[in-house]
C-alpha cells in the first residue's frame, strides 16, 4: 500500500515508462520512482529541497531529476496520457466545459530571476498586483472538474486577455482515428469574461457562451438578445472546487520558484494527480 505522498502501483504503471530511462554505464540509477515520490512529497508539503526526509535519497538527487523531466515536458505528457486514459473510459465530458483563473501569492524569494532560455517568458510569469507578487493561473476544465489545460500570466492581467490563446490550446486525444477534440458545446464563465469578442469567438465554432452580463450600459444592437441559462451556470462552482483542490498543494498555494517553468511543472504534476484520482476512483 502505498504511503502519504506516493504513487501507488497501479498508478505509477500508467505513467513508468514516462520517468524510466536505460542506464548504461556508470554508478547505478536511483529508482526514478522514489525520485518521482520526492517532487511529490515537495509539491504537497510546500517544504524546500534541502528539507526532503532522507528515505527519498540526496535531495541535490531528486531536485536535478525533476529539472531533467522539467525541461523534456514529461510533466506534460503525462497529463495528455492521462486525458487519453480518461477519454477512452468516458470520464471527460466533452459537452460543458467551464473557464477561470486563480491568483497564486508568491514570496520575495521567487522574484530577481534573470533570462534563462527561449521558452522562459521576459517576466517570469510574476506580475504587481493589490496583494503584492501574485502569479495568475488560466484553466478550463469539464463538468467533472478534470483540468484540462493551463497558462500562467502576471496577476494584474485581465482574464478576457487570455481566453481566446487558452481555448485554443486545449486538446483532448482520442484512441480513436480522427483529430482531437478541441471545441465544446457549452462554455461557462463568470462575468470577468463578458466580452463580444469572446462572445463572437464561441459563434464562430458554434460554442453557446453561458456568461452573465456585466452591469454596465451598452449600445442597443439590432436583433434578439442572447439568453443565459441561469440552471446550466450553476455547474460553474466545479471548477472553483477544482481550484480549491489544486491549492491544497501548497507548492501551488504560494508560489516558491523562480522559473516560470518550475512553477508550470508543478502546476502540470498537480493537474495529473487530480486526472489519477478520477481515473482510479471513478473505476472503484
Amino acid at each position: 500500500m502505498a504511503k502519504r505522498y506516493e504513487l501507488s502501483d497501479e498508478a505509477w504503471a500508467v505513467v513508468a515508462d514516462l520517468f524510466t530511462e536505460t542506464h548504461g554505464r556508470g554508478r547505478p540509477r536511483l529508482s526514478d520512482r522514489l525520485m518521482l515520490d520526492g517532487v511529490l512529497w515537495v509539491l504537497c508539503s510546500g517544504a524546500a529541497w534541502r528539507d526532503m526526509p532522507e528515505r527519498f535519497g540526496p535531495w541535490s538527487t531528486v531536485y536535478q531529476r525533476f529539472r531533467v523531466w522539467r525541461n523534456q515536458g514529461t510533466f506534460d505528457q503525462m497529463l495528455i496520457r492521462l486525458h487519453l486514459r480518461l477519454n477512452e473510459q468516458g470520464l471527460i465530458d466533452l459537452q460543458t466545459w467551464m473557464i477561470d483563473s486563480t491568483a497564486v501569492r508568491a514570496t520575495r524569494a521567487s522574484s530577481g530571476a534573470g533570462k534563462r532560455g527561449l521558452d522562459e517568458p521576459a517576466d517570469h510569469a510574476l506580475g504587481r498586483s493589490r496583494g503584492g507578487l501574485t502569479t495568475k493561473i488560466h484553466m478550463p476544465c469539464d463538468a467533472n472538474g478534470t483540468p484540462l489545460r493551463f497558462l500562467l500570466s502576471g496577476g494584474q492581467a485581465s482574464d478576457i486577455s487570455y481566453a481566446r490563446p487558452l481555448l485554443d490550446e486545449v486538446s483532448i486525444p482520442s484512441s480513436q482515428c480522427g483529430r482531437p477534440r478541441k471545441r465544446c458545446k457549452w462554455l461557462l464563465a463568470d462575468k470577468g469574461y463578458d466580452a463580444e469578442a469572446l462572445r463572437r469567438y464561441c459563434d464562430r465554432y458554434r460554442i453557446q457562451p453561458v456568461i452573465p452580463l456585466r452591469s454596465m450600459k451598452r449600445k442597443p444592437k439590432p436583433g434578439l438578445p442572447r439568453l443565459f441559462d441561469r440552471p446550466k451556470y450553476r455547474q460553474r462552482n466545479i471548477i472553483e472546487r477544482m481550484f480549491g483542490w489544486l491549492k491544497e498543494n501548497r507548492r501551488i498555494v504560494t508560489r516558491f520558484d523562480k522559473l516560470a517553468k518550475s512553477y508550470a511543472a508543478m502546476v502540470s504534476l498537480a493537474c495529473s494527480m487530480r486526472c489519477l484520482r478520477h481515473l482510479f476512483s471513478y473505476r472503484a
